[in-house]
């Protein structure tokens, strides 16, 4: 793993937004990050495990306060709680052989007296191959994973169990507690379980124990051939029971047709003795009555047509008497204005031939002129004149369309009471066929009851067939169930020769794992032995103090010894010393595990002297993982431990801290190549 980028908003100490680059370079595996007490190094620690782990983060800060408690307490008290806190890492690890970038943001703000948590992980799967192909950085292309934002809990604790990361993300306190022997064994234990993979042997034995008892038969021979006879028992009931019902859905049946039969009888004798009629009599009556409301109307709405221009129709040639007689008024009206016209028509014309037409043409023109003036002033002049309006064609002309119109009315009303006349008819001469109610009483009661009589059986049948369906779906049941049962007897038969089998090459596999566990445990922590003394060897400066060191496979607890063999109390051991043994646990275990994690150590050089404290700088620091994260007080890691540890260093911070307002914000550089403006 490689931490990329850590963003942290309004978290804790931390103002406004502030980002950190955490990427190394080659040779130089340090990310030195400076602060004062309280300036917020050990928050940067518990952010890094709150963004991965959220409520299962071992954060120091926390205490035994609620989770929801400890986010709200953890929002920057300057800043909007409403709009809350985030923080956000950026890194890559190897999956399935693949390098995976994820950007994982946590963030959460108050609502109300509750606690509202978002959890958004982001993931570019094709990093580490675009990576190789590209002789430049590649930029990250993530998309947000709702699978993986879902199930993160999951899915960290395959890429980082939270046991291990504890090895990997610790602050000064730890180390002083893994500084007592006896206290380190629980962490030893941890490790060498999750971290050395001695756990996955141990889960193996638990699942062959857990194989063993699935591989149990789940009965005697004998009680499985008591269950099949049982079912056979049941399903020779269920077929009995079956062929009753069917028996009785017969009897039923029978009945019912019967009941059917009768009641067609009454039906016929009741229809023949007008029984229909009579009880459609106060429907006939109702019919009646409204046909003759409907005859009613239509002859009210023809006395109506008529009362308007249609007995006109009667007038037909008086009417085109009077439209010949509009039309030549309106032609002589016409002629009679066109007179006046001609005259100055003929004088122009006169005037326009002048004196040099030539006499003979204009004594035709102007009797050509005289001939039109007398033919219209016979059209003007007429024998008879009545006087008529100027608009009597266009009146006449609205009059036939009304005519039309009212002649198709009066042919559809006329149409409607010969059908409504011929529909009374019929309905008279039903009613009049209706018989007496005395005459047909008897025959209409017996029907009610044959009814009656037809709708119990039809219900009795149809209960019957419900009761046969159920009884067949039982009987199948049962069939199937049994025919199971056959074949796992038949199994059961095979299976017990498997089954003991499988025990016992389980049992042989269980002892083959314990004494493979022990073996790998008693590797491991002899590996560790050795490595956990070279590193303390490398750290120490009195050179042969602990010659031996011995780790016992039970309890893990650590045993120290001198170059004459004999054991040392470790309360002989300085507390700078005992601080040293617990760097080198911590070193040796990741040198045993090889696993590629980084590093994060908060005041990594309490109660150290200034020879320690150089050889931590230069021994452990540049060589504890690929990347390392150091959060120093000025005191720690100083100017002259500053120039040890410069040729190691990719990248420095110092967090300064105001103390009015309580507030921290990252600028880069250190101490002593920033300037005194970055010492709170």
């Amino acid at each position: 793993m490689l931490l990329h980028k850590i963003t942290l908003e309004e978290f804790g100490a931390y103002s406004g937004r502030q980002t950190l680059n955490l990427l190394t370079k080659k040779n130089r595996p340090i990310i030195l990050i400076g602060g004062l007490n309280g300036c917020g190094k050990t928050t940067l620690l518990d952010a890094i495990q709150l963004v991965l782990y959220g409520p299962r983060a071992r954060c120091s800060g926390r205490g035994n306060r609620a989770y929801d408690t400890y986010l709200r307490e953890s929002i920057n008290r300057k800043a909007d709680s409403t709009r809350g806190a985030g923080i956000t890492v950026e890194f890559t690890v190897p999956v399935e052989g693949q390098e995976h970038y994820y950007k994982v943001a946590r963030s959460w703000r108050t609502s109300g007296k509750s606690v509202k948590e978002f959890l958004n992980v982001f993931v570019d799967e094709t990093y580490g191959e675009r990576a190789r192909s590209s002789r430049r950085a590649v930029k990250p292309e993530v998309k947000i994973s709702p699978v993986l934002s879902a199930n993160w809990a999951d899915h960290i604790e395959d890429l980082l169990p939270l046991e291990v990361a504890s090895l990997f993300f610790f602050d000064g306190e730890k180390i002083e507690s893994l500084a007592d022997p006896e206290r380190a064994a629980s962490v030893i234990e941890s490790a060498v379980q999750s971290l050395l993979g001695v756990s996955t042997v141990e889960q193996l034995r638990a699942d062959l124990v857990a194989l063993q008892r699935r591989q149990r038969l789940s009965g005697e021979d004998q009680e499985v051939l008591d269950k099949i006879q049982n079912q056979e028992r049941e399903f020779e009931s269920a077929d009995r029971d079956v062929e009753v019902a069917n028996q009785e859905l017969s009897r039923l049946r029978t009945q019912s047709d019967k009941a059917k039969k009768d009641l067609a009888a009454v039906e016929a004798a009741f229809k023949s003795e007008g029984g229909t009629l009579f009880e459609r009599r106060k429907e006939l009556e109702s019919e009646r009555d409204r046909v003759v409301q409907q005859l009613a109307d239509i002859r009210a709405a023809l006395v109506n047509v008529a009362a308007g221009p249609l007995p006109l129709l009667m007038l037909g040639k008086q009417l085109d008497e009077v439209r010949a007689q509009a039309e030549r008024e309106q032609a002589a009206a016409q002629a009679g204005q066109v007179l006046g016209v001609l005259e100055q028509r003929d004088q122009w014309i006169l005037e326009l031939l002048g004196d040099d037409v030539p006499t003979q043409a204009r004594d035709a023109v102007l009797k050509e002129l005289d001939a039109d003036r007398k033919k219209r002033t016979k059209t003007a002049k007429l024998e008879v004149n009545f006087d008529l309006p100027h608009n009597a064609l266009s009146q006449l002309s609205a009059l036939d369309q009304v005519l039309l119109s009212d002649t198709a009315r009066a042919q559809d009303l006329l149409h409607a009471a010969a059908e409504a006349a011929e529909h009374l008819d019929q309905l008279k001469l039903q009613l009049e066929g209706v018989p007496a109610k005395s005459k047909v009483a008897a025959l209409q009661a017996a029907r009610g009851q044959h009814q009656d009589a037809v709708a119990v059986a039809r219900a009795a049948v149809e209960r019957a067939e419900e009761r046969v369906a159920e009884l067949k779906r039982r009987r199948t049941n049962i069939s199937d169930a049994l025919e199971r049962s056959h074949q796992e007897r038949v199994k059961t038969l095979i299976r017990a020769e498997e089954v003991q089998r499988i025990i016992t090459y389980s049992e042989k596999a269980r002892g083959t794992l314990e004494r493979f566990g022990g073996a790998l445990l008693k590797r491991h922590i002899s590996r560790l032995e050795v490595a956990v003394l070279q590193s303390f060897n490398e750290l120490m400066r009195k050179s042969g103090l602990i010659r031996d060191l011995r780790i016992d496979t039970d309890r893990f607890t650590i045993s120290l010894s001198d170059a004459d063999g004999e054991p040392i109390d470790p309360g002989r051991l300085s507390a700078g010393e005992r601080q040293l043994l617990a760097v080198s646990l911590l070193w040796g275990l990741v040198k045993v595990a090889g696993n590629r994690l980084p590093s994060v150590i908060d005041t990594p050089l309490g109660r150290l002297d200034s020879r320690h404290r150089e050889h931590l700088v230069e021994r452990y620091f540049p060589n504890a993982s690929h990347q390392v994260l150091l959060l120093s007080t000025d005191e720690e890691i100083d100017e002259h431990l500053l120039g040890r540890l410069k040729k190691s260093i990719a990248h420095t911070y110092t967090l300064v801290h105001d103390d009015t307002t309580f507030t921290t914000t990252v600028e880069p550089g250190y101490w002593w190549n920033t300037g005194e403006q970055h010492v709170a």
